[in-house]
């Protein structure tokens, strides 16, 4: 991988502000010719610093306003149980966030659904029929503050 250098940051914080902005506008802003840029993204892209491109939706508008973390413990902690587990929740579609953490609990969990009772449903449903789930503890978003996508780079 190369080293970044002040360019390529530029690049990526303005594609983090949006992704959808052209070559030509992202060569004026970072005074170059759009085909150095085009060449800069692609390495960008090749060796893994841009993963991909993605439309943010707005949940409201799509009645999935209910957001829950989710934090759970496992029974018992081995390999074929943890890599279970990670499977199972990876096919789960309510469950958009999901990360291995230290602590109190093993994972922690961010499930988006339309309401409670499909909160509900999920738990009973989808959640409890993961094996090896010893214990769940949700807490529940009353209000966004604070939502960002972008990863701080200098």
């Amino acid at each position: 991988m190369h080293q970044l250098d002040a360019t390529d940051i530029q690049l990526l914080k303005l594609l983090q502000e949006n992704s959808n902005v052209t070559t030509k506008e992202l060569a004026k802003r970072v005074n170059l010719s759009p085909t150095p840029v085009f060449e800069r993204i692609k390495k960008l892209e090749n060796e893994g610093y841009i993963k991909k491109y993605v439309a943010v939706l707005d949940a409201d508008k799509l009645n999935k306003s209910l957001i829950a973390f989710c934090s759970i413990r496992l029974k018992q902690h081995t390999n074929i149980i943890g890599n279970k587990f990670v499977h199972d929740i990876k096919s789960l579609k309510e469950v958009t966030e999901c990360y291995n953490t230290s602590g109190d609990f093993d994972f922690l969990l961010k499930v988006i659904v339309e309401d409670m009772k499909h909160y509900q449903d999920f738990v009973l449903n989808s959640l409890g029929a993961i094996k090896n789930i010893g214990s769940a503890h949700t807490t529940f978003v009353m209000g966004e503050i604070k939502h960002s996508y972008d990863i701080p780079i200098d």
